[in-house]
């Protein structure tokens, strides 16, 4: 019989299902999800694997979508506990897992990230706006008529005559990630409604106006890179008039090597995402499975560990490695969800 059907009929209980023959029990905690959540789960792994009996969890990089995937496959073993995102959970995500037998999810919201357009340091410094980068990377633009044609620039000189005459080459994440969602919806969006005809549209249709927003061109100018943060920075080292995308974080581990574009006359600096001043900015989260705590070993205690002070907070190890920490007042409420492992709500 398959799990779902077990579930479904309440032929056997969660612990049942996860301690039967076919599904020995992990002695590990399991966890997948976005590229820019990955290098701060792995610092707290590592610190809990240090400083507790338990195993060190094992963490797979999918992205954020791909994460949500794979955690609303099922409840058991074979499925992860955790996923981390860059982005909330969609209500059809939430929905899947319902339907898979996972009812009660804990949200965890652990601070914020900003996005960054970066270069080589070997190359001058760029300063964009939203309304530059919407007409860099859009698959269609509207024309001097104000109708929809496809993208006909090639070089950053093109979209704004202050830029350098360098054709437009970035490196971005897949669909299947977070940090794009997070990217068209902020900087292509911010960008497109600078347009007098796409600022209509959107008040008259959000759908099609998103569609055109959200969609990036496809003939080279934008260039998937995977899920591999790094990969990204070591073809922007080999490649000067190139520029990336990817979280704050991954800029201020390679700051050596990269420097973050302007955007808006904004730099994206720790300050200015805390203080919400850089435009392109956003939450991260982690979601956990209730129906594994107690089941799978230590997951109350890595809980515990990633909402503590010295890990979250404003002086924490954390934020030394690039996550903006969120205020007072809302850390204390998720550390107080996380504690009583409440559920979040239905979308």
């Amino acid at each position: 019989m398959k799990m779902k059907g077990l579930i479904a009929a309440g032929a056997l209980t969660v612990a049942t299902i996860m301690s039967s023959p076919a599904h020995a029990n992990r002695d590990y905690i399991s966890i997948v999800g976005s590229s820019t959540v990955y290098p701060f789960a792995t610092v707290v792994a590592e610190q809990f694997g240090k400083t507790t009996n338990y195993k060190t969890p094992k963490i797979e990089s999918t992205g954020s979508g791909g994460g949500f995937k794979l955690f609303c496959a099922g409840v058991g073993v074979e499925h992860p506990d955790v996923t981390n995102a860059s982005r909330a959970i969609k209500k059809s995500e939430q929905e899947k897992c319902a339907a898979n037998g996972i009812k009660d999810i804990i949200e965890v919201k652990i601070g914020y990230d900003g996005i960054v357009l970066a270069n080589s340091k070997e190359a001058p410094q760029i300063k964009l706006t939203r309304k530059d980068i919407f007409m860099a990377l859009a698959k269609e633009v509207p024309g001097a008529d104000g109708k929809l044609m496809a993208n006909p620039y090639k070089t950053w000189k093109d979209v704004n005559s202050s830029l350098p005459a360098v054709a437009i080459e970035v490196l971005g994440p897949p669909p299947t990630s977070g940090t794009r969602d997070a990217f068209v919806e902020l900087a292509m969006e911010g960008g497109a409604k600078k347009f007098d005809s796409l600022a209509a549209l959107r008040k008259k249709d959000k759908k099609a106006f998103a569609k055109v927003a959200h969609t990036l061109r496809e003939d080279g100018a934008y260039i998937e890179a995977g899920e591999n943060d790094n990969l990204i920075i070591q073809k922007l080292r080999n490649n000067k008039n190139a520029l990336g995308i990817f979280g704050f974080s991954f800029l201020d581990q390679n700051a050596d090597v990269v420097q973050g574009s302007l955007v808006d006359g904004k730099a994206p600096t720790f300050d200015n995402i805390a203080d919400g001043n850089y435009p392109v900015s956003r939450p991260l989260f982690f979601y956990v499975k209730k129906a594994h705590v107690g089941t799978i070993p230590g997951i109350t205690e890595y809980l515990a560990e990633f909402t503590a002070e010295k890990a979250w907070g404003p002086e924490g190890y954390l934020a030394d490695k690039g996550m903006i920490p969120m205020p007072d007042a809302e850390r204390s409420s998720f550390a107080s969800a996380v504690k009583n492992l409440t559920p979040m709500a239905m979308k």
